[in-house]
């Protein structure tokens, strides 16, 4: 299955990559998947996508939890939590 991959603000700063399209293994289904996926090609990825990090993701363009099925074509989004003040 093939979706793209897109990154916000720090995150693309920290992967030096603003998205990608990526082929992925029949057994990556969902957001939390995917982000597993992607924590495994490396260090800075390990970083960037760390489960001590509030990232926020979006599955063609609605926010979602990390549970949400993804299918083909679908663009996710990853973005990094944001606080104001």
């Amino acid at each position: 299955m093939k979706v793209k991959v897109l990154f916000f603000a720090g995150l693309r700063e920290q992967l030096g990559t603003s998205g990608e399209e990526i082929e992925l293994p029949a057994d990556v289904t969902t957001v939390a998947a995917l982000r597993s996926f992607l924590f495994g090609k490396g260090s800075s990825w390990k970083e960037a996508l760390s489960e001590k990090k509030l990232i926020r993701t979006a599955v063609n363009q609605d926010m979602v939890e990390a549970g949400a099925r993804i299918k083909p074509s679908d663009e996710i989004a990853f973005l990094p939590a944001v606080t104001g003040g």
